[in-house]
């Protein structure tokens, strides 16, 4: 699988010919990632829930890429009038994308749109790829008892993606602390850090924490890309 970072929660996912695009917020810094939508094969939009910084871009996926399936909770995905093709599923639930399984999990966080509208609850994702690998895309989310479950549920957890900008979110002591108590998980890529004067962080303490830890942090760079 390769895992392009593109801004906040916005990553794209490339597994096996199928491309998903987490939480569009990829026109924020673009000169900076080089990302041109247009030039993509969206499969998916899947979406943790309604903030701006998690959907500002969903429209224009949609318009280059009509064919694209919305992913999320019921209310995310009744929003967007102009998607064709949906998959809404809650909590609990789980969906098929070609090899790879996508399993909705809690996150502890709000969710209302910008003009106000109820956005369900904000959640995560357990991302099921080849060989019973996991890779666990949190979303915005606080600390939560639930992550201990996650591991004993889906089995060991390879890579997690976690939000570290603090403010709106669990910061790095908090993320490192989720990564080596509760999800038992070796490494983990920032997202939710630098994008806002109110979420910048300290990068060298940041790996300190994990560090502290024995959890690898990756702090990605914009348009930057991962193999898993």
């Amino acid at each position: 699988m390769k895992i392009q970072y593109l801004g906040q929660n916005c990553f794209l996912f490339n597994d096996k010919n199928k491309t998903i695009l987490s939480d569009p917020f990829y026109n924020y810094n673009k000169a900076t990632s080089g990302f041109n939508i247009s030039d993509q094969q969206i499969d998916y939009i899947l979406l943790t829930h309604a903030h701006g910084d998690h959907i500002a871009d969903v429209d224009e996926v949609l318009e280059f890429h009509p064919e694209a399936s919305i992913i999320g909770v019921p209310e995310v995905c009744r929003y967007f009038k102009s998607a064709k093709n949906m998959e809404s599923m809650n909590l609990g639930g789980s969906l098929a994308v070609g090899e790879l399984t996508i399993s909705m999990v809690p996150a502890l966080h709000t969710s209302s749109f910008p003009d106000g509208q109820y956005g369900g609850v904000a959640v995560g994702y357990l991302l099921g790829i080849s060989e019973g690998r996991n890779i666990y895309l949190a979303g915005d989310t606080a600390v939560m008892a639930d992550m201990k479950l996650f591991p004993e549920l889906f089995g060991k957890i390879d890579l997690s993606i976690l939000p570290i900008g603090g403010r709106y979110t669990m910061d790095g002591e908090g993320a490192s602390f989720a990564a080596a108590e509760l999800l038992k998980t070796p490494q983990v890529i920032g997202c939710h850090f630098d994008t806002f004067p109110l979420i910048e962080i300290d990068h060298e303490i940041a790996l300190r924490h994990f560090a502290d830890r024995n959890v690898e942090l990756i702090l990605p760079e914009l348009g930057e890309v991962f193999e898993f």
